[in-house]
């Protein structure tokens, strides 16, 4: 945890600020300041420290006139996440182009205040409000775009990008800071010469993988270290790397019971075939009812998979027995390990604008914005187009083909926007190191320069992944079809949960938040919507609400107000059951 700030003007009040949040976020905990001051020029920042000569276990390096903290979502400094640097009379923020640790930011006059959790920041601000565009993007995604945040005026460094503000003096000799500068640092791009042979790609692809496991254990010794085991492919190739390299390593799979579609059996048949230990961390109704505050509050910012709290309760249960965790995320993104024939098709056959069938994948409530936002909120968001929020990751021009397309913007939005700072603040909540073999850089270069063929195959995604670890896993693990994790939110929201769906997405609540229409959660219920809103999304969407709505009360601090409970609500769950 970080929060510093930066420029010219009062250094007093600033100071005083700074020490008075880090303190109260701190718990007591040893704090270290490091404060510089060149001319009319000053930086301050404060974090936790373990040693001298770093704040979290990850490197700085400062002199008199230069500073640099870089962090690290695994706790490696060689393979830094994010950096904060002072050089002169510049400030540059930058973040890998993964996306795994966030920074953030807001302007205050001539200086410029960051921090890695944004809840930090709104100790600052005088009167926090929410971002309507940052509320409108999160329904529709159901993670705030970058470099929005759901506060006003408070942003976030977009992954693979630097922003950058210098001290300037005007005509009149006074100093001022310059306007933001954001700058790309990467862009993902598909290479010139694409590998086309199968056998040399698997020889390479294999290699790859294990020297992305060596660079992330060779600090770990004779330490135990976890991984989470859907039962999928990406985490079973993790943690037969990890058996592989000779490391102690202890299993976690989560386990719905009676409801939804259970990967259980597969996580046990690798946890078996690896001589592993298993855990099996019960996801209950019950245990996800009681966890949702934490995990909102331990997010920063919202996000709304139905995954999430499942995962913050994996984290939780390796925490008691491990301080580093192995995950697969980043598999999906780099291998075009997803579903998404029609959006082939409409690249291929042109059948749609391209971008739009894209923003249609994530079956929020785009599309759906008259119904769903109380009047003020629609006439602020109706000339907001989503598509803007998508369009340098969809960019043609740094792809030849379709795949390719996909693999970018999958890294680019739902990687480094969701997947990868969801991980690392979920294990921040505990003091894990999270760590992602399939992030590493030489591994996620080379993956493209693969040939689209090379990764789909017929209707078999991941071919190349699949040939490259065939002999390290079960067949059945390797070859079986894709699935989704199958978190029941469905049964969730219709049954055990429905009290706290009542009780913080009631249309008292609803309208004196003036966001949602306060009888959305009737009209969904109702199939008001359409077929958007059928089936297995309608816990999805009762989700998204849901998570919004306890992120402003643990996040924002606001209180909930209006409490009314709309009896009609419960005829609509029970008929919603037995349908």
């Amino acid at each position: 945890m970080i929060i510093g700030f930066w420029g010219c003007g009062n250094l007093s009040e600033s100071e005083a600020l700074l020490s008075r949040v880090f303190s109260k976020a701190s718990n007591d905990k040893e704090l270290e300041r490091v404060s510089y001051k060149i001319e009319d020029c000053f930086f301050s920042l404060a974090g936790w420290i373990s040693s001298k000569t770093s704040i979290n276990g990850e490197e700085i390096v400062k002199n008199k006139d230069f500073f640099q903290v870089s962090l690290s979502a695994a706790g490696i400094p060689e393979l830094a996440d994010a950096a904060i640097k002072f050089e002169n009379k510049r400030l540059i923020l930058s973040r890998d182009r993964i996306g795994r640790v966030p920074l953030y930011w807001f302007r205050q006059g001539e200086i410029i205040w960051f921090a890695t959790r944004m809840q930090l920041l709104l100790s600052i601000l005088d009167s926090p409000q929410v971002s309507i565009q940052g509320f409108y993007g999160y329904n529709c995604f159901s993670y705030v775009p970058t470099p929005l945040t759901p506060i006003e005026n408070v942003f976030t460094v977009p992954a693979g990008c630097e922003i950058v503000w210098e001290i300037n003096r005007d005509s009149r000799n006074t100093s001022n800071i310059s306007a933001v500068k954001i700058q790309n640092r990467y862009q993902w791009k598909e290479a010139d010469n694409l590998i086309q042979d199968e056998n040399t790609a698997i020889l390479q692809l294999q290699g790859l993988l294990k020297d992305a496991i060596l660079r992330q254990v060779s600090d770990l010794g004779d330490s135990e270290v976890g991984v989470f085991l859907s039962g999928g492919l990406d985490s079973s190739v993790v943690a037969a790397l990890l058996v592989q390299a000779g490391i102690k390593v202890k299993a976690y799979a989560l386990n719905f019971g009676e409801y939804g579609i259970s990967e259980l059996p597969f996580a046990e048949a690798v946890a078996a075939h690896l001589q592993i230990p298993l855990i099996k961390v019960d996801a209950t109704p019950k245990r996800i009812k009681s966890a949702i505050s934490a995990t909102v509050k331990a997010l920063d910012l919202p996000f709304g998979d139905g995954v999430t709290v499942p995962i913050y309760l994996l984290c939780e249960a390796a925490s008691k027995e491990t301080s580093v965790i192995f995950n697969g995320e980043g598999g999906d993104q780099l291998f075009a390990g997803w579903t998404n024939k029609p959006l082939i098709a409409a690249g291929i056959y042109n059948s749609e604008d391209f971008n739009k069938q894209y923003l249609r994948t994530y079956h929020r409530l785009y599309g759906y914005e008259a119904q769903s936002f109380q009047s003020k909120v629609f006439s602020q968001i109706k000339n907001i187009n989503p598509e803007d929020w998508i369009a340098e990751a969809l960019k043609p021009e740094f792809t030849n083909n379709i795949l390719a397309r996909l693999r970018r913007a999958s890294l680019m939005l739902k990687g480094a926007q969701n997947i990868h700072p969801r991980a690392t603040n979920l294990g921040k909540a505990f003091n894990l190191k999270v760590r992602s073999p399939f992030c590493d850089l030489p591994l996620t270069e080379w993956c493209f320069a693969l040939s689209g063929e090379l990764c789909l195959q017929g209707n078999t995604e991941k071919y190349i992944l699949k040939r490259a670890v065939e002999t390290w896993l079960p067949s059945e693990i390797v070859w079986r079809e894709k699935r989704g994790m199958g978190v029941p939110l469905n049964s969730w929201c219709l049954g055990e949960l429905w009290g706290e769906i009542s009780k913080r997405l009631n249309t008292g609540i609803l309208k004196f938040e003036g966001f949602y229409q306060e009888d959305i959660i009737r009209k969904i219920l109702a199939g008001e919507f359409g077929g958007l809103f059928r089936q297995r999304r309608i816990g999805k969407v009762l989700t998204l609400i849901l998570i919004w709505v306890k992120s402003r009360i643990e996040v924002f601090g606001e209180k909930a107000e209006g409490k009314v409970f709309d009896y009609r609500l419960l005829w609509l769950r029970v008929l919603r059951k037995f349908k």
